[in-house]
């Protein structure tokens, strides 16, 4: 399929050292077997959902599944942007995602991402947060940027306290069966203003606002 019908295809957020690209299948069959290869001490769990807490080849397959299932219900009421994230030598590392609900009304979306664990440390975590804010606020006109992290997800709490992000009250969720404490976070578009970069390139952004009914960007 290509970016005719389906615009989401056509999105590229650039980077120095990150390329963030909407996940085509080449790409989920390839992110389901980095991940399968690791992502975190399986002593731990940094997801809401523990969809890594099964053996391969099923952790393939729920990979795909939650790729492909939120490529199947993306409408202009709720839409999840999957970005795959390849680094400056184009090596695939992890993913990256854009979640919103009712966006056109709340301009408001959350960040997720992993890296494969043999990628982690070198700072791209923050530098795919860093691309997948850009993206939100001066690509999709977005007002809000939330992001959540388990208590104890250092890398991931890292990523967010270098960034003006605001924390909110805290949540507590199901976490392998037990009640666990989440940590909140917002941006607004007037906080990202201050940490904005000049060297974040957008493609295919007017076609993809247009797909999601999203008249204009900031």
């Amino acid at each position: 399929m290509t970016s005719a019908i389906w615009p989401l295809f056509g999105l590229r957020v650039s980077t120095p050292r990150v390329t963030l690209a909407y996940v085509t299948d080449d790409h989920a069959e390839r992110l389901a077997d980095l991940a399968a290869e690791g992502i975190h001490d399986p002593a731990t769990m940094p997801f809401s959902e523990p969809w890594t807490d099964v053996a391969p080849p099923e952790q393939q397959r729920n990979t795909l599944r939650y790729l492909w299932r939120c490529r199947a219900e993306t409408t202009t009421a709720k839409w999840a942007l999957n970005l795959a994230v390849e680094d400056g030598d184009g090596r695939l590392v992890g993913l990256c995602t854009l979640d919103a609900e009712d966006f056109t009304t709340t301009r408001s979306a959350s960040t997720g991402s992993w890296l494969g664990r043999r990628h982690q440390g070198r700072g791209l975590g923050r530098e795919m947060r860093q691309a997948a804010l850009h993206l939100l606020f001066a690509g999709l006109g977005g007002a809000t940027a939330t992001t959540r992290a388990w208590h104890d997800n250092t890398a991931s709490l890292g990523v967010t306290g270098s960034l003006p992000y605001t924390e909110r009250e805290p949540v507590v969720m199901q976490r392998r069966g037990h009640p666990d404490t989440m940590r909140d976070f917002a941006m607004t578009r007037q906080q990202w203003s201050a940490v904005r970069r000049d060297d974040v390139r957008l493609d295919g952004v007017e076609p993809v606002r247009e797909f999601l009914g999203i008249a204009a960007a900031g």
